[in-house]
């Protein structure tokens, strides 16, 4: 994976359906699910003629309750622990500390100097 470009991205939503009809309407989207037992609920993988391109998940008991609708894009880093660290240092925040996710790499999450998330992520491929 190439380090400094955007990899992924998620939509959290409240309203899955809705979101999944908008973008299987506008764009011709198809959706695949993925169980996430540890949250109770579906993770959706969009595909665009065939190929995954983005997620879709509920954002309740995830995000705080007034946060809206939001997309979430994701960042490939060499090391996502190293470049974690210098967050705080160049005026960000570190929203959640890095994790692993089985079978796919370690992913953080943090707020730039203006103030906008994004997630770091080292994938295993």
């Amino acid at each position: 994976m190439t380090h400094g470009i955007f990899v992924w991205n998620e939509l959290y939503t409240r309203d899955v359906e809705a979101a999944k009809a908008f973008y299987a309407a506008t764009v011709g989207w198809t959706f695949e699910g993925m169980p996430m037992p540890d949250r109770d609920r579906t993770y959706w993988i969009a595909k665009a003629e065939g190929k995954p391109v983005a997620g879709i998940l509920d954002m309740r008991g995830i995000v705080p309750d007034g946060d809206p609708p939001h997309w979430l894009s994701y960042l490939a880093v060499d090391d996502v622990d190293r470049r974690i660290a210098k967050i705080e240092g160049n005026g960000g925040k570190i929203i959640r500390q890095p994790f692993d996710v089985p079978d796919f790499g370690r992913i953080a999450i943090g707020a730039d100097a203006t103030g906008a998330f994004m997630a770091w992520v080292s994938t295993k491929r």
